[in-house]
């Protein structure tokens, strides 16, 4: 049953049901630019709006620097009038619909950083006007959208639920996932109002394959940060009976896929060398920030956090220790690192681990080199490393640890070529030889 009880938001439906209404993404990364092809798909102009010269000027010239993003489809749109990019923010003017997909990083001292959001807010509301309908996306704790964004966008002639819209719809890209993409996820969203809210469905509905409302933002808002909470802490649960298997002798990868044979009440979760990606290691500490506003320890994400965060420092210790069984220090030892993307067969290196063991293993006086046929270079300390040759690297290093598992390295070659190898995630699961120590 429609809620629309206002000309406005009847006008604003009209155009959104017919494709007509010209729709604006705030921040073309991993959430933005997926979301604008798939608006443009089904009709809809989108411009995009970024900051960054480089991005705009690729994306009218038709390629994609996300890897989830086929150029093809970005050239087509581009080519068709569909999108456009622009640093121009004025344009916003235009818009019948925005959505805010900036970053929400964390300070140093584990508390948000409102600067990109405060800063795309600053600019909608610069050129705002009646009938447009405003989504934020980006990861943030429970009250931004009410708190923050909604002061910072109404006037006494833009009120939120009366002449313009306002949402939060939480962003769940998982990079890499051939199964799971922008399309066939479903878009949980919840408004300032049952207005808002509506034509926040109705948007995400032209395009997506299901929309999951709510009944205010800041449930929208808890959704993510439980989502991304969950996983944290169990990562950190099974992370840390890693160490206590290893202690003790126990094949923690055994055990757990004994335990995955239960049909219920049981969900399987693998340790690694720590947390990576833009989500897992960031979104649970806005709830443990926000939860210390209301005087509520968060034990659970902060016993979770440490424990994840130590999981480089063990790895380079399975290191030290299996190099020590060779009678061979770490300092001075070639240690090489195979996969430095924080996930399998993908480019993105956001909060990897393996940056922390490359650092670790550098500040201990190894030599470090690397192999990832998506990370050409990377810089770690002062140190700029390319990838190189898997073979020759593999045969000439004293040590080899596996921090990503992608699909397309030569685990049998590894292997053979190979002196020593610790393999913090199961890749050479199958694979029988003294040379191998195990997470």
């Amino acid at each position: 049953m429609s809620t629309l009880t206002t000309e406005i938001a009847e006008a604003l439906a009209t155009k959104i049901r017919t494709r007509q209404a010209k729709c604006g993404i705030v921040g073309l990364g991993y959430v933005g630019l997926p979301l604008a092809v798939e608006l443009g798909k089904v009709g809809f102009a989108v411009t995009g709006f970024d900051i960054a010269t480089a991005k705009v000027e690729q994306l009218n010239a038709g390629t994609s620097y996300i890897q989830d993003v086929p150029g093809d489809d970005v050239a087509a749109l581009v080519q068709s009038g569909q999108f456009r990019a622009t640093t121009d923010f004025a344009q916003i003017s235009e818009m019948d619909t925005i959505n805010i997909c900036v970053p929400t990083p964390l300070r140093k001292t584990k508390d948000p950083d409102m600067s990109f959001i405060v800063s795309a807010c600053e600019e909608i509301a610069k050129y705002l006007k009646p009938g447009t309908l405003v989504i934020l996306e980006s990861t943030t704790y429970p009250g931004t959208t009410d708190e923050l964004v909604k002061p910072m966008l109404e006037r006494a002639d833009l009120r939120v639920g009366h002449e313009i819209f306002l949402c939060f719809s939480p962003e769940r890209v998982d990079p890499g996932n051939p199964h799971f993409q922008t399309k066939n996820i479903p878009k949980v969203v919840g408004g300032t109002t049952p207005e808002c809210t509506e034509l926040g469905m109705l948007l995400y509905a032209q395009a997506l394959d299901k929309v999951v409302p709510v009944s205010a933002t800041q449930v929208a808002e808890m959704v993510k940060l439980l989502e991304n909470t969950f996983r944290m802490i169990n990562i950190g649960l099974v992370n840390e009976l890693a160490v206590m298997c290893g202690r003790m002798g126990i094949d923690v990868w055994e055990v757990i896929d004994a335990a995955a044979t239960k049909p219920f009440g049981f969900m399987p979760f693998y340790p690694g060398p720590g947390l990576g990606g833009h989500c897992i290691p960031i979104d649970p500490f806005y709830l443990s920030w926000k939860s210390k506003q209301a005087g509520i320890e968060a034990r659970f994400i902060e016993l979770a956090g440490y424990v994840n965060g130590q999981m480089p420092h063990y790895a380079v210790e399975k290191v030290q220790n299996a190099l020590n069984d060779q009678t061979k220090p770490l300092r001075g030892s070639h240690v090489h690192i195979l996969g430095i993307a924080y996930k399998r067969d993908i480019d993105d290196m956001r909060e990897s681990p393996a940056l922390d063991v490359a650092h670790l293993l550098l500040d201990r006086g190894a030599k470090v080199t690397y192999s990832d046929p998506f990370v050409p270079m990377v810089q770690v300390d002062h140190h700029q490393l390319f990838s190189q040759d898997i073979t020759t690297s593999c045969g000439e290093a004293d040590c080899v640890v596996i921090i990503t598992n992608h699909s397309d390295f030569p685990y049998a070659s590894i292997v053979e070529k190979s002196r020593l190898i610790v393999d913090t995630r199961n890749a050479l699961k199958g694979f029988r030889s003294s040379k191998i120590v195990r997470l």
